[in-house]
């Protein structure tokens, strides 16, 4: 797969590693939902992008919308709780991850979804990881963007709250908690910007999609 990614001016590591998790900042959305985000959480993520995006075995999804079936705007991959992931580094953030919010989660993030935005038309639509226990109880998803950066918007189901929006790429981490996937919304949206490839990974928790 053809791969064309600017590199980061501000990440210029070949290693792939990962920065202390106390730089965390977190910011409380109302209706019981929050974010947490830290910048630049994984370093040499431009290293790990290109090696994720030509060694994952993507592939392309069709659903049923408005009773036609459609392409789904991005290349995906799972990995189960019993999965090998795809790269070391990735063990080691869901295991640091799992360790930092063991007392607040309650239990450790086990699956690991990638997704795989190849330019500004790749998209995912306004929804919550709501299958499955998300639907019914706090969670958390933890999200780590590689490669180019795009914007992740939120909005609250119900008016109130303001929307907000999280440009997020080159190793940045965010961590969507509380009630956040029952009251709130988040989406990628489509660009007609030029932008370059990006590959998002989502951490959960069992029974969590």
């Amino acid at each position: 797969m053809a791969v064309h990614l600017q590199s980061s001016l501000f990440d210029q590591e070949d290693e792939v590693g990962l920065r202390p998790l106390d730089g965390l900042r977190r910011t409380d959305l109302g209706h019981g939902a929050w974010i947490d985000v830290l910048p630049q959480w994984l370093t040499g993520a431009d290293a790990l992008f290109e090696e994720l995006a030509r060694g994952v075995e993507w592939r392309a999804e069709q659903r049923v919308m408005y009773e036609r079936v459609v392409e789904v705007p991005r290349l995906l991959s799972f990995f189960g709780a019993h999965d090998p992931l795809p790269h070391p580094k990735l063990d080691e953030a869901r295991s640091a991850l799992s360790a930092y919010y063991a007392a607040e989660l309650g239990e450790p993030f086990t699956t690991a979804g990638l997704c795989y935005y190849r330019d500004g038309q790749d998209s995912v639509a306004w929804h919550g990881d709501a299958i499955g226990r998300g639907r019914r109880e706090d969670t958390m998803v933890a999200i780590i963007s590689l490669g180019a950066p795009r914007h992740l918007a939120l909005r609250p189901r119900r008016p109130g709250p303001t929307p907000v929006h999280k440009p997020l790429g080159h190793g940045d981490l965010i961590v969507m908690g509380g009630s956040c996937q029952r009251s709130w919304e988040h989406a990628i949206p489509k660009t007609a910007r030029p932008v370059g490839p990006r590959i998002s990974v989502q951490f959960r928790p069992h029974d969590v999609r």
